[in-house]
């Protein structure tokens, strides 16, 4: 999810969901160590999050991991899974199946580096090398070197013709090949990841899985966090509804133009919290057009969830108060 689960994004979806494992984008090593207060940065509110690492040296990874600990990353997160030429050309990413030993050596670097856990997150195979062999021997070596949670994409990755958003939809999803993984090697806590959406289907992985990751439906309806939190974590407390987390979130907007940051790489990230529902596009239009004001502060949000209501119901609210 890189360019799209900032820090921004974190925050609010922590204010959605208090117990979810949240996971950062994927940051190559190389900004770490040229920048680490940029990107390394999140506020106290997001954890437990993860830092997931786009890296194929051990040194920098052992470095970066070093430095996400220290900034207090509850897990560090070798990403072994996207398919991106960008990546590609890095030589990380998806790439490193064809390496095992390169990324056991990554793993064990990482592991001395940082007293965080070190997690793998990849795919079920590559190219041609496809073969459920192939994916045993890359999750023996990273298990050799320590790893003890690994998040399995359930598709293969093609590295050339076709676009990482192809790359998300046209090889067939194999859940039989991770819940085989989880079967063999029972000691590793294996994650599930890939095109699940709803909580049917996430239901069913638990079924033979330890966890779940969604990446792509909890951006676009991020409210379903909420709804899963509740029904597979069995919370006692009620979910917050949708405007008790935007009158949550205004504190941190304020906070946050305080500080130089545009509103809109704010409010870009909430835009899917009423989807579905009436006024959902009256929220999002106006989120859209006035956010971009010059002088757009925290108000804008307020004006959303007015316009929300007048859409449904057809009459004019003054903005909601504060």
């Amino acid at each position: 999810m890189m360019d799209w689960t900032d820090r921004h994004e974190r925050y609010f979806l922590r204010l959605i969901a208090g117990r979810a494992l949240l996971y950062t984008e994927m940051v190559p090593t190389g900004a770490i160590l040229r920048d680490a207060a940029r990107f390394l940065r999140f506020d106290p509110a997001e954890h437990p999050v993860a830092l997931q690492l786009g890296g194929a040296d051990p040194d920098d990874l052992a470095r970066a991991a070093e430095l996400g600990a220290s900034w207090g990353y509850d897990e560090i997160n070798l990403n072994v899974g996207c398919p991106s030429d960008r990546v590609q050309n890095a030589r990380f990413g998806a790439c490193l199946m064809a390496e095992p030993e390169l990324v056991a050596a990554c793993v064990r670097a990482m592991r001395a580096a940082s007293d965080a856990p070190v997690t793998v997150k990849t795919r079920i195979g590559i190219d041609e090398r496809d073969s459920y062999d192939f994916l045993c021997a890359f999750v023996e070596a990273v298990a050799a070197a320590g790893c003890r949670t690994l998040i399995l994409h359930a598709r293969k990755a093609w590295l050339s013709g076709l676009s990482p958003k192809q790359n998300r939809e046209i090889p067939p999803l194999r859940y039989e090949v991770v819940h085989r993984v989880k079967a063999d090697f029972p000691e590793l806590e294996v994650v599930a990841n890939g095109g699940i959406r709803t909580l049917e289907q996430a239901r069913a992985q638990l079924a033979h899985v330890d966890g779940v990751m969604i990446g792509r439906e909890a951006y676009q309806n991020p409210y379903v966090l909420a709804e899963w939190e509740q029904a597979l974590l069995e919370v006692a407390e009620p979910a917050p509804s949708r405007e008790e987390i935007v009158r949550r979130l205004l504190p941190y907007i304020e906070q946050e133009l305080a500080a130089g940051t545009p509103l809109p790489a704010i409010t870009r990230h909430v835009l899917g919290l009423f989807n579905g529902l009436p006024g959902a596009r009256a929220w999002r239009r106006h989120l859209s057009e006035a956010a971009r004001r010059h002088d757009a502060g925290a108000d804008v949000v307020l004006e959303a969830l007015a316009a929300i209501d007048k859409a449904a119901t057809g009459r004019f609210d003054a903005p909601v108060a504060a």
